[in-house]
């Protein structure tokens, strides 16, 4: 018994190197598109309910911005390796991925308190995906700017 799949050949070297970028696009675009998918239909269902307050979409707009200020800058502008210094220069492009990753964080935890005030302490028969849902749409945003952001290589 132990040869009798010694005739198959199984190639399992899967070699992305050269399709790294569009893996990592693709991965973060769809993580993006399924935190904003599970937040909208958690909004269209549970607001007839009166379940649902629309001011928590302040907190997904917030994270999306972050997403978008952590890939507005180079890793180049970061780690000072960049020829030009730009507008703002390292120390300033340290400085706006700080504000961009307090932004995130900040996101995530007002999502959780959120989560935790509004849904999983409050006594009686209710649902807690609303809480959970805004978590997870905080938490996809998140997950797809860093694998945005750190999946990719830059050409130098």
């Amino acid at each position: 018994m132990a040869g009798c799949l010694d005739n198959f050949h199984f190639d399992l070297s899967l070699d992305l190197g050269e399709k790294r970028n569009t893996v990592a696009s693709i991965t973060s675009g769809v993580l993006f598109f399924t935190g904003w998918w599970i937040y909208i239909d958690t909004a269209a269902y549970y607001s007839k309910a009166g379940a649902w307050s629309h001011s928590y979409i302040i907190i997904s707009i917030v994270a999306s911005i972050a997403m978008f200020m952590v890939n507005a800058i180079s890793n180049r502008y970061v780690s000072g390796e960049a020829y030009e210094e730009g507008i703002l220069g390292t120390k300033g492009a340290r400085f706006w991925i700080f504000v961009a990753f307090v932004l995130s964080f900040s996101s995530i935890i007002a999502s959780i308190l959120i989560m935790f005030s509004d849904y999983v302490l409050v006594q009686g028969d209710h649902s807690v995906y609303p809480g959970v849902a805004l978590f997870l749409n905080v938490f996809l945003i998140f997950l797809a700017s860093l694998v945005y952001k750190f999946g990719r290589t830059e050409p130098y």
